[in-house]
């Protein structure tokens, strides 16, 4: 997801963070150890909050930075920011945009260069140092943010700007600045008295606590390892698959195979194993993370989190959760989004209902005298793949090398969007020796656009799952800057020096994240507060770039046999095109069952108290298939429940993909087919660069002409389509 700028609002408490208390020691030797100690932290901490050196506008030096520098940086990011705040705050002159608005935009630098480097150690570096840390400094922080967006005498220069905005003599963006500026502030708590927001800010610190907890449980969890000590354990399984957890066993000097309890493990083992009983079990122990009744459970956690959730919402005037989440979304309010999500539920559902039926007609036609179960799933989805279409998922996986699909989404990027990439050699520090970056040109005129890194292996300490973020967005105000973005994935790392070899699935999700890249580095706006998009957009230009993975010029130019170097043969594009609706229902039903729940455990004003019941009677409730599990059940949501920020807003990637589906569509009509420079310019123009400068509903209607129409997504997942069905 990509970076919002740093401003008086709750996007600020997202990130929340801590550090650890001091060790005893002798009273006689303390206070100087403590001088001493802090003088040389705070020298270090300059690392992270001075202005970064370097080539390409300066870059984080990653390799001088350790986890016991932050609390110094925090400390010294925070008086900055105050005093920041407090030269606008106390300003005597009369507001106006420029003493006002546009001063706090430009506000928060270290602070922002703190949270960058801090973030990647919370999510790729993390270690008990950082947990501890986390867990410390985020009430504080969270605390201190909320009596920055809280105090009274910024609300009354926001106000005064916005009562006079319009005899300001403001273009566009500034009059849309000062608008969004106070309705945010006012949307979080600004016009409360101050024993609630004194309120407001005590349910925040606690929920930052509370979500700290929440995500080291998961990833305690994510850390546990299932081992194999037998070749019969092995059965079914690719070789490169067997190399990889032969490695991870290696790296914990044990013998044999190491299953690590994450998705990029679960998802190939449950595939290929033809061990029913190992599928069985590496399946459980995945989806009962955080749900297990020990230390690691989460459920109390979550009671938690909802119940202060519920009264947060009260307290700001809103009448549940899901509308206080929503306020600034497009969906608006929680029933736009349940009725898209209920458009597509019951066909989803029906072609689970044909799927098991499929499958089941294999099994028995094997003998294997069993039911389909949830373990089941992706084993037989194979076979039945097989059946139909002749394609065997291990037939392809040998073309799908990371190395040459990362080439072929670079060289979509520069026939669509004119952008360059090419491998930095070593001027730009790493935080660790897995992490590749490369420079980024705008070929039309050679001019420097940033710097991309990509860390992309599974390893301890890295939270599980795939993400993007910016290190340092665009921004014409104070001058124009490049970009300095990333993208995270955990795929499962070539063995025995073998390259890493991924499935459809692993080359979807890495379109999908460089697609969140791609919309960062192409962003061309002046303000930061206009930059970050709401969150049923934010996935939207991420899932249209995973259209370009199966169109042909890729597969035939970038997928080439690992061994021979041959291209895929057309016989397997065309196998791929013919299936490419395979098993559309079991990826909407594991998605779509989770943004439900979701949906429905925050529309409601009294929190709910037993999260498994919630779970469990809300399934039955919508007609869940029995051989099915949500992608992310409640007890290990992390979108959900370590930070706010997908809470209620789960939908947002089928509201997103309802207008990628449109917007597919556009460029498969267009004159020159999915590769239509026009189409691209366009789709540049009026979305990707222009951040939120205008509604994003606007800036759709200006690309296509109307409205996304929903029988696209209904026709792209292969579902019947309803001829007066269309979008909002």
């Amino acid at each position: 997801m990509p970076k919002t700028s740093l401003k008086i609002s709750a996007s600020l408490l997202a990130l929340v963070m801590t550090v650890p208390t001091a060790h005893a020691m002798e009273a006689d030797s303390m206070e100087a150890a403590q001088q001493e100690s802090a003088t040389a932290t705070t020298a270090s901490a300059a690392i992270i909050t001075e202005a970064w050196p370097g080539p390409f506008e300066g870059v984080p030096q990653w390799d001088k930075v350790t986890p016991d520098m932050f609390p110094a940086a925090f400390t010294d990011a925070m008086e900055t920011l105050r005093t920041e705040f407090e030269a606008v705050a106390s300003n005597p002159e009369t507001p106006n945009f420029e003493n006002t608005n546009k001063a706090l935009e430009l506000a928060g630098e270290q602070i922002n260069r703190t949270y960058s480097m801090w973030g990647v150690h919370l999510s790729n570096l993390s270690n008990p140092e950082v947990r501890a840390l986390q867990g410390e400094w985020g009430p504080k922080l969270s605390a201190f943010f909320g009596e920055l967006q809280l105090d009274p005498r910024i609300l009354k220069r926001y106000k005064a700007v916005y009562d006079n905005r319009e005899n300001l003599g403001l273009n566009q963006q500034e009059l849309r600045l000062v608008e969004r500026d106070y309705d945010n502030l006012v949307r979080n708590g600004a016009l409360l008295s101050d024993e609630d927001k004194a309120r407001l800010i005590a349910i925040n610190t606690e929920l930052s606590k509370l979500y700290s907890n929440f995500s080291n449980k998961v990833l305690a969890d994510e850390e546990t390892f299932i081992y194999l000590d037998s070749e019969d354990d092995l059965a079914g399984l690719p070789d490169s698959f067997i190399a990889s957890i032969r490695s991870a066993a290696e790296a914990q000097d044990k013998e044999g195979w190491a299953l690590k309890n994450t998705r990029s493990v679960m998802q190939p083992f449950l595939a290929n194993s033809t061990r029913r009983d190992l599928r069985e079990q590496v399946y459980m122990a995945y989806i009962n993370r955080g749900d297990n009744g020990d230390d690691n459970d989460t459920n109390a956690t979550i009671a938690e989190i909802l119940k202060y959730r519920v009264e947060r919402a009260k307290l700001l005037g809103f009448e549940t959760h899901a509308h206080y989440r929503m306020a600034d979304t497009m969906a608006k309010d929680p029933e736009r989004a349940m009725d898209l999500m209920m458009q597509v539920w019951p066909a989803a559902v029906a072609r689970v209902k044909e799927e098991v039926a499929d499958m089941q007609a294999i099994a028995d036609a094997e003998g294997a005298g069993i039911t389909i179960a949830p373990w089941d799933y992706r084993f037989y989805a194979e076979k039945v793949r097989k059946a139909k279409y002749d394609l065997d998922a291990a037939e392809l996986k040998p073309y799908f090398q990371l190395d040459k699909l990362i080439d072929g989404m670079f060289d979509a990027a520069g026939r669509l969007y004119d952008l360059e990439f090419k491998e930095n050699t070593g001027d730009i520090p790493v935080f660790h020796p897995d992490v590749r970056t490369f420079i980024v040109t705008d070929k039309r005129d050679g001019s420097n656009v940033g710097v991309f890194y990509m860390d992309n292996y599974a390893r301890d300490g890295k939270r599980s799952g795939a993400w993007a973020t910016t290190y340092r967005s665009q921004q014409s105000l104070g001058g124009e800057r490049n970009v300095l973005s990333s993208n995270n994935n955990n795929f499962v790392k070539g063995g025995d020096g073998e390259p890493t070899l991924i499935s459809v699935d692993d080359a979807t999700t890495l379109f999908h994240e460089f697609g969140h890249a791609l919309h960062s580095l192409l962003t061309d706006v002046t303000y930061p507060g206009l930059r970050g998009t709401p969150r049923d957009f934010v996935e939207y230009p991420s899932q249209v770039n995973e259209n370009w993975l199966l169109t042909p010029y890729i597969l035939n130019k970038y997928a080439v046999h690992y061994q021979t170097g041959e291209p895929i043969p057309q016989e397997l594009v065309d196998k791929v095109e013919a299936s490419s609706k395979f098993n559309e229902g079991f990826a909407t039903v594991e998605y779509l069952s989770s943004a439900i729940v979701d949906m429905m455990l925050h529309n409601r004003d009294e929190a709910v108290t037993d999260v498994d019941a919630f779970e469990r009677e809300t399934l039955a409730e919508i007609g869940m298939p029995d051989e099915i599990v949500m992608r992310h059940r409640l007890p290990q949501f992390n979108h959900l429940f370590s930070s706010d920020s997908y809470s209620a807003g789960y939908y947002s990637y089928l509201w997103s993909e309802t207008m990628d589906a449109d917007t597919w569509a556009a460029f498969e009509q267009a004159a020159d087919g999915v590769w239509d420079k026009g189409v691209a310019d366009n789709f540049r123009k009026f979305l990707l660069s222009t951040g939120n400068e205008t509604e994003r509903v606007d800036a759709y209607r200006q690309f296509r002409g109307r409205d996304p129409d929903v029988r696209y997504i209904m026709k792209k997942r292969g579902f019947p389509v309803s001829e007066d069905s269309s979008a909002d």
